[in-house]
């Protein structure tokens, strides 16, 4: 019997051999619906082997299907005996993960812990040391939700522990502003030279270190390249703290004395001993807080801030205001700004909480009042002492010496950048090369006093300013006489010699110079051994 039902080609397809037993009605028309279905199918590419929506689950009655023809010459296999009632496959699939991403962000950094744990009694001891101040704690953790959520993202960006987002509460308890005794600054801790390494500038109008962008990236960039380096997160940790070098000798020596050279049996200083501990209490107080009563402030899963373009220079009270958010709200998100106004040339980006960055650019653009800025680069044309750069600068020298941190007695070298008052004349915002590179150079500030010797036997000028340490030029200028003149013996000459009030008067006998300008206050002749 030939089964009306055809494969859409020029083969004859075969079905189940119905000659053995007779046809039941509503076989048939279920028969018949399953493979109109299947012939509806054929259109479509067939699924993959094993694929959970064509395959049925185990025990269950398998459907009958159209077999194809087989090739000339195969051995026919056709399935033998009377139909069965079809059943419904039914199809297996495997857990689908929650698509509803955490709401709080502490459980997202729990889901991407990934560091070993470091057990132990120094673990131990910083738990119950963390744990015993609560508002230490929360104080920390607080300033924290500023900064976590872009943290936590750059980290899940380059698929790198979650842990590491806790790091800052080690360093600088996650405040930017924080300078270590060693000059170590921001809240990822970086060092001067290390942060140049990095490319985090350090000038006079911004320090990149405190940057939450920049340093971020740094650090981040660091660790990694420690991890390279070691194969290790917790040596890593060691030799973000303790330097690489440093490490790598402890593992030399280790290994050459046969020992082990994992975080726990290298010999270093107590604070890198400390260093991992602490992380890994701060780890194991997040991931349960009330294991040791402790509450964590909520810290949502979204963005806190957000990049706002600036197109001109603008003071740092005028950029909050515009935002309007609190100045020391500002500067916690920009504190690198650590002088009053921001240089667009230098700093084109500021940080603003979400909301308040569409307050800003509103603001921004129609700001009409007056100018954005109230100071500018100035560049200092030849060497000065702070009163003539206060003189024309505009400003009073106190003024100019705190705005632009210049202690007393010291001189402005030549080239150096101040900060100073913007007058209506400036229209120019500053250029990329000033706000990039603008340094201050100072030298100390040497104070003379006119003091009157004897010309020995040949004496020269050149002679007599080799022998105070002083130039031919200005010898010569004091006495009105040129650079190649000669004295007569005991002809007295006019000189300006340093004065060092600062000295202690029981140490003037052992210092001739100190010695010839204490006798030139009583107007005598000073005779000054040779040295």
């Amino acid at each position: 019997m030939t089964s009306p039902y055809q494969y859409p080609s020029s083969k004859p397809a075969r079905y189940l051999r119905p000659s053995s037993y007779s046809l039941n009605p509503h076989l048939v028309l279920a028969a018949l619906l399953v493979l109109s279905a299947v012939l509806a199918g054929c259109a479509t590419a067939p699924g993959m082997p094993g694929d959970p929506v064509l395959t049925a689950k185990s025990g269950s009655t398998p459907v009958p299907v159209l077999v194809p023809e087989p090739a000339a010459g195969a051995e026919k296999q056709i399935a033998e005996g009377p139909l069965k009632a079809l059943t419904p496959g039914r199809v297996t699939a495997q857990q689908v993960a929650a698509a509803e991403p955490p709401k709080e962000l502490w459980d997202r950094i729990r889901r991407g812990f990934a560091m070993p744990d470091l057990q132990g009694e120094l673990v131990t001891e910083r738990e119950q040391w963390y744990a015993s101040r609560p508002e230490y704690m929360q104080r920390m953790t607080g300033r924290s939700s500023k900064y976590l959520f872009h943290i936590v993202e750059e980290l899940e960006r380059r698929q790198m522990p979650t842990e590491l987002a806790l790091l800052p509460f080690i360093e600088s308890a996650f405040n930017p502003q924080a300078v270590s005794s060693a000059k170590a600054a921001g809240m990822w801790q970086f060092m001067p030279a290390t942060g140049k390494d990095f490319d985090l500038k350090q000038n006079i109008f911004r320090d990149d270190r405190r940057d939450v962008l920049a340093s971020t990236r740094a650090a981040l960039d660091y660790l990694q390249r420690l991890h390279r380096m070691f194969g290790d997160w917790h040596l890593a940790l060691a030799a973000y703290n303790w330097g690489e070098g440093s490490v790598g000798r402890a593992i030399a020596k280790n290994q050459k004395l046969g020992l082990g050279t994992s975080y726990s049996e290298l010999s270093m200083p107590a604070e890198t001993r400390l260093y991992v501990p602490k992380l890994q209490a701060v780890k194991n107080i997040v991931a349960n807080p009330q294991a040791f009563n402790t509450e964590l402030p909520l810290i949502e899963n979204h963005p806190y801030f957000q990049q706002v373009e600036i197109t001109r220079d603008i003071d740092v009270a005028l950029a909050a205001q515009l935002a309007d958010i609190k100045i020391e709200d500002f500067k916690a998100l920009n504190p690198s700004a650590h002088r009053p106004v921001i240089l667009a040339a230098g700093t084109p980006q500021i940080l603003l909480p979400w909301d308040n960055a569409i307050v800003f650019q509103r603001n921004f653009e129609g700001h009409r009042q007056g100018q954005f800025a109230s100071w500018t680069a100035w560049t200092a044309p030849s060497t000065m002492n702070p009163t003539e750069a206060a003189r024309r600068t505009g400003m009073s020298e106190p003024e100019l010496r705190s705005i632009n941190n210049i202690p007393p007695r010291m001189l402005i070298k030549a080239g150096s950048t101040l900060l100073v008052p913007r007058s209506g004349k400036v229209a120019q915002d500053v250029t990329s090369h000033v706000a990039d590179n603008g340094h201050v150079s100072l030298a100390p500030e040497i104070v003379t006093r006119r003091t009157t010797v004897k010309a020995r036997k040949g004496e020269t000028v050149a002679t007599l300013a080799r022998r105070y340490g002083l130039t031919a030029a200005s010898v010569a200028g004091w006495n009105n006489v040129s650079a190649s003149s000669s004295f007569k013996v005991g002809k007295p000459v006019i000189v300006y010699l340093p004065l060092k009030s600062s000295a202690p008067r029981a140490s003037t006998r052992a210092r001739p110079h100190v010695k010839a300008v204490k006798r030139s206050t009583r107007q005598s002749v000073v005779k000054s051994k040779r040295r």
